[in-house]
């Protein structure tokens, strides 16, 4: 490349370097790198070629880089040189040494220039593209000045900073701002985004962190941190207002912020075209902040709901239309910088409602009495129908209970009926002979009366005796027999007494057959 040529390409990418931002060092790499790899393309990949541009002339070179060998260690020639040819290129050159082999440039081909220049291109736009990115990256979520190049028939705004054009779009700007070709405007940056093409950057005048930028840039103490802006609610063009705070409970945070004279709130509104802005105390008591908020209207009471997401607020008839605003305003202003919802109530409507709520408790609860009242009747009638049921079971259980006493009884009655004395008329015959010999199933030998003159005497007291003590017993048996048994007796009792009753049949037996003999 000759030298007049050399000065025209370093002066092309200086004017790259001021227009697109890109280093003209960044640049000549590029074109370092574009020509390398335009030659391999020519010439194949086995070449080890390097690329040089004088920084000063912008003269351009290309050398072969080889290492030097013995003639019997040569293998590859696109890396290696023997040192018999290294020493016609540099005579001080040895075994293991670099040398660098001038190529002509004037053998490359047109395509291969051409891919070349494609290659700086495309560099040329990745670095731009990376250089706007970067640049608005920095400026994010602040302020930034520009000017306006130009604006199309869809109100887009074309605003150019650092060499490069962002647009303001119709809904991000302010009803109360006029715009001219050529002036300088204030944005705040929302948001810088990477895309397959250009960085995708938006910036606004109506966001609320311009105003609350602004405020930094004019109120010293926000800066330095001893005045905090806590919240920003704005309707742009129209109204906004802001929360300040500050732990330093010497120093006046609205007077700081309004300035002396209202040298500083002034600077602001000016920039913002005139829309209203009203500052107030943050405080930490939410009630206290909600009445605040709402000036300059007065309110006489605040309650936050339990949730702490509605705030019921109170005022007279004549403050009614301060606190709402125009067209509502002034309250939807308040419960964006709050973050709560505002019911503005008069005391007539507070006392209305309250009358409302207390019918609709008192109803409530004469619905709730009603409702008791059936559910201890049902209570009542259940218990009874529960108490009948029990009463009708407990009958029944009794009547089974007498039916099981009385089957044993009847049993008993069956097997032994009673002994009651007949005259001997009543009875009949067939009947009096069973029972006589049923008890006595052993044929008696009959009594012979012998004489009393026949008996010894001694044997004859004995039997008279005896005789006095058998009949005692059988006058008890009879007044027994002749009693009834008590009703439900166990069959352990009546076995005992028919046991009682043969021993003694046995005993009289055995005294019947002794007086006998």
């Amino acid at each position: 490349m000759k030298s007049k040529d050399g000065k025209v390409f370093l002066e092309a990418l200086e004017e790259l370097e001021r227009e697109k931002g890109i280093s003209r060092e960044v640049l000549l790499q590029t074109v370092e790198q574009a020509l390398l790899v335009a030659y391999k393309k020519n010439y194949g990949e086995e070449e080890n070629v390097e690329v040089e541009i004088n920084r000063e002339t912008g003269e351009v070179k290309l050398f072969e880089v080889k290492t030097v060998v013995s003639e019997e260690d040569l293998y590859d020639a696109a890396l290696e040189i023997s040192l018999e040819d290294a020493h016609e290129h540099n005579k001080k050159a040895k075994v293991g040494d670099i040398v660098k082999i001038e190529i002509n440039c004037e053998d490359f081909r047109r395509n291969a220039i051409q891919n070349g220049k494609q290659i700086v291109i495309q560099k040329v736009r990745e670095s731009e593209k990376q250089f706007i990115y970067d640049k608005f990256k920095d400026k994010e979520f602040d302020i930034i000045t520009g000017i306006i190049r130009r604006i199309d028939d869809k109100r887009n705004i074309f605003v150019e900073f650092y060499g490069a054009e962002a647009i303001l779009t119709p809904g991000e700007q302010s009803p109360a701002d006029t715009y001219r070709v050529g002036d300088r405007v204030k944005v705040y940056l929302v948001e810088v985004e990477k895309t397959s093409k250009f960085p995708r950057v938006v910036i606004s005048r109506k966001h609320e962190g311009l105003l609350r930028k602004l405020f930094e840039l004019e109120v010293p103490e926000i800066t330095n941190g001893i005045i905090e802006v806590k919240a920003v609610a704005r309707e742009a063009g129209s109204r906004a207002k802001v929360a300040v705070f500050s732990n330093d409970k010497n120093i006046d945070t609205v007077g700081a912020c309004i300035g002396q004279r209202g040298a500083r709130i002034k600077n602001i509104v000016d920039e913002l075209n005139g829309e209203k802005i009203d500052i107030v105390n943050w405080r930490e008591n939410t009630a206290d902040f909600v009445s605040a908020v709402l000036s300059p209207a007065k309110v006489r009471s605040v309650e936050v709901q339990e949730d702490q997401s509605t705030a019921r607020v109170i005022v007279d008839d004549s403050q009614l239309s301060l606190a709402i605003g125009k067209n509502g305003q002034n309250a939807r202003l308040a419960a964006k910088l709050t973050g709560m919802r505002i019911d503005i109530k008069t005391v007539q409507e507070e006392e209305e409602r309250l009358q409302e709520l207390k019918a609709a408790q008192e109803k409530a609860a004469a619905g709730v009495a009603a409702k008791m009242a059936r559910l201890a009747k049902e209570a009542e009638e259940k218990a009874r129908l529960e108490a009948e049921a029990a009463a009708a079971e407990a009958s029944a259980e009794e009547a089974a209970e007498e039916k099981i006493d009385e089957a044993p009884e009847e049993a008993a009655a069956e097997a032994k009926p009673k002994r009651t004395r007949k005259k001997k008329e009543d009875v009949p015959a067939e009947i009096e002979e069973a029972v006589t010999v049923e008890e006595t199933p052993e044929a008696k030998p009959k009594r012979t009366r012998k004489k009393k003159e026949d008996i010894p005497a001694e044997i004859a007291e004995e039997n008279t005796a005896e005789a006095v003590a058998e009949e005692k017993p059988k006058r008890t048996r009879k007044k027994k027999e002749a009693v009834e048994e008590p009703a439900g007796e166990a069959p352990e009792a009546e076995a005992a007494e028919e046991v009682a009753t043969e021993k003694k049949k046995a005993g009289r037996k055995k005294k019947t057959e002794a007086t006998e003999v």
